[in-house]
């Protein structure tokens, strides 16, 4: 009986406190997001989209820098919250026509001239990850409110840990699909179900409570942009993730496009590769939520990052090794770090700052490691444009070998210096 309460508790929650709701809206909304996001987002669909449109290099790093990119608008967003209460609202409107923008790129080559498609889907998808980041900042500052500080690392490690299975599943589903269909056939049903998703995360959007907000004490403008700039232990590490992010993404978003253009790996193992990478991912999240109950997340999280060097520079094994095997465990090498990086972030901006502030230190950091995300993509592709009649092993596994060394000597250099903590850990 217990169990069947707590199934219909998923769809029933009236009967649940504010904080119970909030925290179990948070798991079930994140599903359609997540399916969504893999079917039309995820690295080997996404680059195989662009490439079916007409695109090269260039365009897929431009177009997988773009996220970090429109994270330089919650800069704005965290300024106007201080004047709005409902949270919920905004974050339901930005967040739904985030995903109706996205899911509409799905009309392109069906309505718009062949030379132009690129440049129409690098339009539509700048502006629905706009209104996706100014979501963002309302849904970061809520669900801050919703998790209790101390119980925030295992909580975020089993809900990063759900959805992360989700999109493991997703991401194979979607491989699969494309596998067996022509490439029209398949995505004309990839973004069929992501409008179905759009539909039901819209409803779970609007089902989470709307506590009040803690405004600000600073009066100006100046003094709330100011007042995360003032912190520097608080800017030293953000400025280091910056530099970390830039140097990461050179090579890391652009997996997928040597694994489908250069080494001529099917769809369907590159997909198969990045699921590993996703169920490595799943793991990892909840075995870094437990360890957080037990070190300071600073501490942690620069753990994490030795380890995404590592899986940069573990590229050369294909001069020794068969290609499929080292791409597995590149991957699961990545995804165990990525994994320990997402969660312990999250768990940085929002357990690192005041509550009254949180949206602009928030702001802050995404907007430094944004302007570095979109650049790291963009000297990506390129590079791999200006190599491509170079020898094969520097096409193949040059720049991610060489990205990962620089990544090891900031981790191990500056790393320790920059992360540490003058604060007493609450």
């Amino acid at each position: 009986m217990s169990f069947f309460r707590h199934i219909l508790s998923v769809f029933y929650r009236k009967h649940l406190s504010d904080q119970r709701r909030g925290l179990l809206t948070s798991i079930v909304e994140g599903i359609p997001a997540v399916m969504m996001a893999n079917f039309l987002g995820s690295a080997p669909i996404l680059t195989a989209y662009i490439v079916y449109l007409g695109g090269g290099s260039a365009e897929v790093g431009l177009a997988l820098a773009i996220p970090a990119l429109a994270n330089m608008v919650q800069l704005i967003a965290a300024y106007y919250i201080q004047r709005f209460n409902n949270r919920r609202l905004l974050l339901t409107v930005f967040s739904v026509i985030h995903r109706i923008v996205w899911v509409a790129t799905g009309l392109i080559p069906f309505l718009v001239p062949e030379g132009s498609r690129v440049a129409v889907f690098i339009g539509m998808f700048l502006f629905s990850f706009i209104m996706g980041a100014t979501g963002g900042i309302f849904f970061t500052s809520l669900i801050a409110d919703m998790v209790p500080a101390q119980v925030r690392g295992r909580y975020f490690g089993i809900r990063n840990t759900i959805h992360w299975a989700v999109a493991s599943i997703s991401l194979l589903v979607g491989g699969q699909i494309l596998q067996q269909f022509e490439q029209q056939t398949a995505f004309i049903i990839l973004y069929v179900i992501s409008v179905l998703c759009v539909v039901w995360n819209g409803i779970e959007l609007w089902r989470y409570p709307n506590p009040p907000f803690e405004r600000s004490s600073e009066s100006s403008s100046a003094g709330l942009f100011m007042k995360p700039l003032k912190d520097p232990s608080y800017m030293k590490a953000t400025l280091f993730i910056a530099l970390f992010i830039l140097v990461q993404n050179i090579a890391v978003p652009l997996f997928s496009f040597v694994m489908l253009e250069i080494l001529r790996i099917s769809i369907w193992w590159v997909t198969f590769i990045t699921t590993v990478q996703m169920i490595v991912m799943m793991f990892s999240y909840y075995y870094w939520g437990v360890m957080n109950a037990r070190f300071a997340t600073r501490t942690l999280l620069l753990w994490t990052l030795p380890i995404i060097g590592v899986s940069c520079v573990l590229w050369a094994g294909i001069e020794v090794l068969p290609v499929i095997l080292v791409l597995l465990i590149v991957h699961a090498a990545l995804g165990f770090g990525m994994g320990g990086y997402n969660l312990l972030v999250f768990n940085f901006m929002i357990g690192d700052t005041p509550k009254a502030d949180r949206p602009m230190y928030v702001a802050i950091f995404s907007a430094l490691t944004g302007l570095t995300g979109f650049v790291g993509p963009l000297l990506g592709g390129r590079l791999y444009k200006q190599i491509e009649n170079s020898p094969y092993w520097l096409q193949s596994y040059g720049i991610s070998f060489m990205t990962g060394i620089v990544l090891l000597m900031l981790a191990l250099t500056i790393g320790p210096v920059v992360m540490r903590d003058g604060r007493k850990r609450r």
